[in-house]
């Protein structure tokens, strides 16, 4: 793959570049949501533990990330399936929530001698944050791939080549 500036610019014009741009701006706002979320639970009002407090935060950032995500990234409108959208978009979501409260817990189980609380949640914030980093790509992947597919284009090749001929 060219990594040149004018290869990567050529690609964001294309249709998966462009998924993967919009992609990338739904993650920045779910992570935005979901940061928070985890900031305010564990470090500013102690609601929950660390693991409470992760698992509250992915339930938060899930949901525009599965709204925007459909509609805006992928450009699905109508209702969603259950089984073809939503079921795999929560699986997927637990694998999120599971791995990110492992993360956070091992974090909080080797920095317990951590003494200001401060400090303490931003440590567990930045394991919260990495964990979802290292789904990220994955995700993008089984999105584009299995999730929010065109399922009419893709069970009707012939149209997808009319569309293609009458846009030339």
């Amino acid at each position: 793959m060219d990594l040149s500036p004018g290869a990567l610019l050529e690609w964001t014009r294309s249709e998966e570049g462009r998924k993967a741009l919009k992609y990338t701006a739904v993650s920045v706002i779910s992570t935005i949501f979901s940061q928070v979320a985890f900031v305010l639970v564990f470090g500013v009002f102690s609601w929950f533990g660390p693991r409470g407090s992760s698992i509250f935060a992915t339930c938060v950032g899930a949901v525009p990330s599965y709204y925007l995500n459909r509609r805006w990234a992928w450009g699905k409108t109508g209702r969603s399936h259950m089984l073809k959208e939503v079921v795999p978009f929560w699986a997927l979501a637990v694998v999120g929530l599971v791995w990110s409260t492992w993360a956070v817990d091992f974090t909080h189980t080797h920095t317990s001698g951590v003494n200001s609380h401060a400090e303490h949640t931003l440590i567990l914030a930045a394991a919260y944050l990495g964990s979802f980093g290292t789904l990220w790509v994955a995700k993008f992947l089984i999105f584009n791939r299995f999730l929010f597919i065109d399922h009419h284009r893709h069970h009707h090749p012939e149209r997808q080549e009319q569309e293609v001929t009458a846009g030339a």
